[in-house]
């Protein structure tokens, strides 16, 4: 196949573009990291949403959505944010009370949410009402839930009385599915000869595959003194767990797209396609990596 070099070229600046703009935000602040992540939590919501209407549901969009900031926010560190600042004194009582009671009713509002939307489905006129629901729901926890759980993974408990800001972890989580992908990618171009699961996603082959988590999990014995530092065994049980999860995480999402019959889920990166297509991988490592810490 020849190589296109005007598509070569719109997907370099693309990724260049993407890749500064993923690192300056999760490392400058957390303020600029949770925005971030809340951008792309709701564009990938709206991905979802579009990806369902293919499929014959008909979301309840703007609930959906509402549901989706309060899912965000109340998963944010305010507690760990509020504790930093209040010990510098750059908040006052009365703004550490209303910001903590904003997260506390946000926390309420996602446990109600999912029964409010199978009772709004009942007032609804549409055909296959709960089947809407259900997919309104399905959005929030595929879309949403994974980005809002990387505030907590960012501020580390490391045993003190203020959870610590560790945004080099979250770089040392992302850095482990890129590397996975490059490798998989590689392996599987030069060695790959078994397809993995063909009517699912014809370019994966076995070898590829085994070959990113390996590399990968060798790559992850470095990243304690390289990246940032855990207990000895963390980063290579992160190194096998990882790679596992994000080789599943983009199944996953090629197998969304193939029933719905689209290539990509969105457009907003040229050459590359939309958000889910882009963090399909860390949408599935996120949650099991929060678990991982929690326990």
């Amino acid at each position: 196949m020849a190589l296109n070099l005007k598509t070569l070229v719109t997907r370099s600046i693309s990724a260049a573009v993407f890749v500064v703009l993923l690192i300056g935000c999760v490392y400058w602040t957390y303020i600029s990291f949770s925005v971030f992540f809340f951008a792309v939590s709701m564009i990938g919501l709206n991905e979802f949403y579009k990806i369902a209407e293919k499929m014959g549901a008909r979301p309840f969009k703007t609930i959906g959505f509402i549901f989706g900031i309060l899912t965000y926010v109340s998963f944010m560190s305010i507690n760990n944010f509020l504790q930093v600042q209040s010990s510098s004194n750059s908040l006052s009582e009365n703004e550490f009370m209303i910001l903590n009671g904003i997260q506390k009713c946000s926390v309420a509002g996602i446990f109600l949410g999912p029964f409010i939307m199978l009772a709004f489905a009942l007032f609804s006129k549409n055909e296959n009402s709960i089947k809407n629901a259900m997919f309104t729901i399905g959005g929030i926890f595929y879309a949403v839930l994974p980005f809002s759980l990387l505030n907590q993974t960012v501020y580390f408990d490391n045993g003190g009385d203020i959870a610590t800001l560790s945004p080099k972890l979250i770089l040392g989580i992302i850095f482990l599915i890129w590397s996975n992908d490059t490798f998989a990618y590689l392996g599987g171009s030069l060695f790959g000869k078994n397809k993995m699961i063909e009517h699912v996603s014809p370019g994966k082959t076995w070898e590829g595959t085994i070959i990113g988590v390996l590399i990968t999990f060798a790559v992850s014995f470095t990243f304690n003194s390289l990246i940032f530092k855990l207990d000895d065994y963390c980063w290579p049980i992160l190194g096998i767990l990882i790679p596992v999860l994000a080789t599943i995480g983009d199944l996953v999402e090629s197998k969304l797209k193939r029933e719905a019959g689209i290539k990509d889920s969105g457009s907003i990166m040229p050459g590359h396609g939309g958000v889910l297509d882009r963090f399909d991988s860390l949408i599935f490592v996120s949650p099991f990596v929060y678990v991982f810490f929690k326990l």
